[in-house]
């Protein structure tokens, strides 16, 4: 719930800006153009709020507070002016900035278009219609850069995703418990068991699907309850976020079973070292601050190669970052190679144990 509308408060309003309209900025018609598109109305990307005044006009509504800043064109060059420091006032200047390149962009290749007519003998250059098809060249060229970020792109959603990391893991406490019920020093119930003709892998294997079937209806609850009431987009990676959730589920409560059967302690102390381990791990994979997801891979790498927080963070972020799913899988991978690791480590523990009729 406190994730939801985070983000509410810090969208981009319109900016409201001012452009002093003199001489130069009427003849440069490339930035007549950029900001007009950037202030219609009508335009749902929508950035400026502008008014076109004169430099005594918007030098009084910026002290009266009511724009971010004016530009003025003098000697051919945009100028910004501000009275503080804000991201208004950030945005303002890098969009002028980038106008600006573009214009001069425009003029260079219209000055080598020109060189070139004049090189060929053309005595009957129309200047103005090789400025005006360079202009629309450049505003028609398509980026040489390619958009991989998902639609859904948004920094609150690592937080939803480290929500998810975290539910998976505490799965480890109902494969605690299923493993602590039939284990003859642990429990009545394990007594019974320990006694019993029954074969004790079924009996251990029923309850351990049974903690599972309950960790993944959890899931399942958290991800309606994301999704339809807090309006959560996943994007087109609902079905790998669920994927990753559910083998990420069966890797806590694995871990679960391997610190109940390796302990020969009673339950409070074995609860306490699976939530020490599991907070340790949520901790170095980055929950409480990417920096620190960082500062690991960095420097000691092996450490988040190894541990399931991370391997199930990474994942989430493979699909926040990268357009390819190779990260991913390489995480699905490695869960799975330590849930095996971790359930065989439990299997050889409960051979160990033997417990004598009284």
């Amino acid at each position: 719930m406190a994730f939801s509308n985070i983000e509410n408060s810090e969208k981009l309003k319109i900016i409201d800006i001012a452009i002093v309209a003199n001489k130069e900025f009427k003849e440069n018609e490339i930035c007549q153009k950029a900001l007009e598109t950037l202030s219609d109305e009508e335009n749902k990307n929508r950035l400026f709020n502008t008014k076109y005044v004169t430099e005594e006009e918007a030098q009084k509504l910026l002290q009266e507070r009511e724009i971010t800043g004016y530009m003025v064109i003098k000697e051919g060059k945009p100028k910004v002016i501000f009275q503080s420091n804000g991201v208004n006032e950030t945005v303002f200047k890098y969009v002028i900035e980038e106008i600006t390149q573009n214009s001069e962009i425009t003029n260079m290749l219209a000055e080598e278009k020109i060189k070139k007519e004049i090189i060929a003998g053309n005595d009957r250059i129309d200047y103005k219609k090789i400025y005006e098809n360079v202009a629309e060249k450049i505003k028609n060229e398509e980026a040489k850069i390619r958009n991989i970020a998902n639609s859904n792109l948004s920094y609150t959603m690592i937080e939803f995703y480290t929500l998810i990391a975290m539910t998976c893991l505490y799965g480890g406490t109902l494969g605690m418990v299923a493993i602590n019920q039939n284990l003859a020093n642990m429990s009545s119930n394990g007594k019974r068991v320990s006694i019993t003709p029954t074969n004790k892998a079924k009996v251990i294997l029923s309850s351990v699907l049974a903690a599972y079937v309950i960790q993944v209806i959890g899931l399942a609850l958290l991800f309606v309850y994301t999704i339809f009431i807090l309006k959560v987009d996943y994007g087109n990676n609902l079905p790998l976020v669920i994927l990753l959730g559910g083998i990420g589920s069966l890797a806590g409560l694995s871990m679960g079973l391997a610190i109940g059967t390796l302990f020969k302690s009673n339950e409070g102390i074995k609860t306490g070292i699976l939530i020490s381990v599991t907070m340790l791990g949520c901790f170095l994979s980055g929950m409480m601050g990417i920096t620190m997801k960082y500062i690991i891979d960095t420097n000691l790498p092996i450490v988040n190669k190894i541990n399931p927080a991370s391997m199930i963070t990474d994942g989430f972020y493979s699909l926040y970052y990268y357009d390819t799913l190779d990260r991913y899988y390489f995480n699905i991978v490695s869960l799975c190679i330590f849930t095996i690791l971790m359930i065989v480590v439990s299997y050889f523990s409960l051979r160990k144990q033997k417990f004598q009729k009284l």
